[in-house]
């Protein structure tokens, strides 16, 4: 026999507040609806609900145990309503993200952690890319937002964007490198250094290749190619090579002492790094929230960039 949730929720109200009266009240109903439901209720089961002639109202042993059940019904209800809300307001759900590798190693990750003690019923599914491929992915659906550089004009329609850090790219060394210890260090005193360098067809590849020719050197030697985040830096505190990095890279890694920006200018175009999304699909509760926090994230460490930074 099916009976009515919402049936089992009204016999549960009138046992745990004490009779009609008080269950129609607790559920916004009037007590003479709250009457012919439980008289058509007991028509249909066959058997009393309430004891005849009793007052206070006496429940059956039949009426206790589906009040059991109907108290289970208000508690899912309760928790699906919970549900439905904590997933309208972002916190929970899932939000798919990708980035270019460094940035997501050196910065983003550890943004990551803070949102999730923030909000732990929010799964984050991080994956890596290169720019191109990062938009081939938000067209596609593959991802709700990507995280890159980028020029000015570098995205079409279809897409939005909100620019988060501005882009400086540095020539990043071991702390015990020689060229670490000076004061000053011209583009001609790098030339005999070898190089890691980045993964080809990133921008900071793209940004290596620009020093390089600065400097007129036009044969390299690399001693190490492309990589992730963690082995560069191993790489670098095991030698005398020099690489390009995001200086927001080394800054976000300045208390370990793995690795320092040297005092010299290189040129790169002018690049923002960005938080994209395409606009011709909806973006869910919880892709809101965590994109709010990247941005809050974001004009906080601009703020503490700016504030140690000499020039």
């Amino acid at each position: 026999m099916q009976i009515d949730p919402n049936h089992l929720r009204l016999l549960a109200a009138i046992i745990d507040n004490g009779g009609l009266g008080e269950g129609a009240a607790h559920l916004g109903k009037s007590q003479p609806s709250v009457s012919r439901t439980v008289a058509a209720l007991e028509a249909r089961i066959g058997s009393r609900l309430f004891e005849k002639g009793k007052r206070p109202l006496r429940p059956t042993e039949l009426c206790r145990i589906l009040a059991v059940q109907g108290r289970a019904v208000a508690e899912a209800t309760e928790r699906a309503g919970q549900a439905v809300d904590r997933h309208a307001g972002g916190k929970s759900g899932t939000a798919r993200v990708a980035g270019t590798p460094i940035f997501t190693d050196g910065v983003i990750s550890g943004m990551v952690a803070g949102f999730q003690t923030a909000f732990p019923d929010v799964r984050i599914d991080l994956s890596y890319g290169q720019t191109e491929d990062l938009l081939e992915q938000l067209v596609v659906g593959n991802i709700d937002l990507a995280i890159c550089p980028l020029v000015p004009g570098e995205v079409g329609q279809g897409f939005e964007r909100v620019e988060i850090l501005p882009g400086r790219n540095i020539i990043a060394c071991s702390h015990a490198h020689p060229l670490a210890r000076r004061k000053s260090v011209e583009q001609r005193d790098i030339a005999a250094y070898p190089w890691i360098t980045p993964a080809a067809g990133s921008a900071l590849y793209r940004d290596l290749r620009t020093v390089l020719a600065d400097i007129g050197v036009t044969d390299i030697k690399v001693s190490f190619s492309g990589g992730t985040l963690a082995s560069i830096v191993n790489v670098l505190n095991g030698s005398e090579a020099l690489t390009v990095l995001p200086y927001s890279v080394v800054f976000m890694q300045r208390h370990l002492r793995t690795m320092t920006a040297l005092p010299i200018p290189i040129r790169h175009p002018a690049r923002a790094l960005s938080l994209v999304w395409h606009t011709g699909r909806p973006m869910r509760p919880a892709v809101k929230r965590f994109r709010g926090f990247l941005q809050a994230e974001f004009a906080s460490l601009a703020q503490s960039i700016a504030s140690l930074r000499p020039d």
